[in-house]
């Protein structure tokens, strides 16, 4: 990886700080508050050496597309706030792949989205 950098520091402080799966304009936002100069050209420039380096993956999400995550957490699933557009990790999977495709089929991964409102949406008047 290249020299570090004050804005891949940044970069990397929003996802310690934040700890769950963020978009490229979540990144950038909370990035710019450490860092007034970052744009989204370094973001993206900075995103995809955290992947390749294997400290950040991507997930794709269906709706806000793809999202970055700390990498080394184990399998786990995902959960999409409609109220404040958060996307939040869900501890492990309950999912018995054996029983959940049908016979014949071979499942090599899977990825399961829930969605509604968090708690502090939930708690909080419209």
């Amino acid at each position: 990886m290249k020299r570090k950098t004050t804005q891949r520091a940044a970069i990397e402080q929003v996802f310690q700080t934040e700890n769950r799966p963020l978009t490229i304009d979540e990144v950038l936002h909370s990035g710019r508050a450490l860092v007034e100069s970052l744009n989204q050209a370094t973001v993206y420039r900075n995103l995809k050496l955290l992947v390749a380096s294997g400290q950040l993956r991507q997930v794709q999400h269906p709706v806000l597309g793809t999202l970055y995550e700390q990498a080394g957490k184990g399998h786990h699933h995902h959960f999409h706030c409609h109220g404040c557009n958060r996307v939040y990790e869900l501890p492990g999977c309950a999912l018995n792949e054996e029983e959940a495709a049908p016979a014949g089929f071979i499942v090599e991964d899977h990825e399961i989205y829930l969605s509604g409102i968090c708690p502090t949406c939930a708690t909080s008047p419209p």
